[in-house]
């Protein structure tokens, strides 16, 4: 076969540091889009961005170059310079240390983007602890 064809999408979920509510109506919105923006300045694909005051999921559609690991490096480094940055008042603004990263078949993607823009809904019925040992 002379190309290589790579589908690999990730779902990945990490939490503020020590699950702080940090991450403030005022800057979601704006720090959604900033994230898509690191994934498409590094040839990834943000297919869905969403999450609460402590906590994002991110969708990604990873190239074939790119491995889990650096993906959310440059997802989680960049967004908490640029926060910290933009906003004085979230100085410093950290991201815990680990994260989740699961892999998902594009017959879930439709699911998985809704499941992802219902965050605030979601966690009304079940907390961020409870929906992560549901994800393990």
């Amino acid at each position: 076969m002379p190309h290589s064809y790579v589908s690999c999408y990730v779902h990945y979920v990490f939490s503020t540091k020590y699950r702080q509510k940090t991450i403030t109506p005022e800057i979601k919105e704006r720090l959604w889009a900033y994230m898509g923006g690191i994934a498409r300045e590094n040839n990834m694909t943000a297919l869905a961005v969403g999450g609460t005051a402590d906590h994002v999921h991110i969708l990604l559609a990873l190239p074939s170059t790119m491995s889990i690991a650096k993906a959310i490096q440059l997802i989680k480094g960049g967004s908490s310079k640029w926060i910290s940055d933009t906003f004085p008042s979230h100085r410093p603004f950290v991201w815990q240390e680990g994260y989740g990263a699961f892999s998902i078949s594009i017959s879930r993607l439709d699911d998985t983007i809704a499941y992802i823009h219902g965050q605030e809904a979601h966690h009304q019925v079940k907390t961020f602890e409870e929906e992560f040992l549901a994800f393990l």
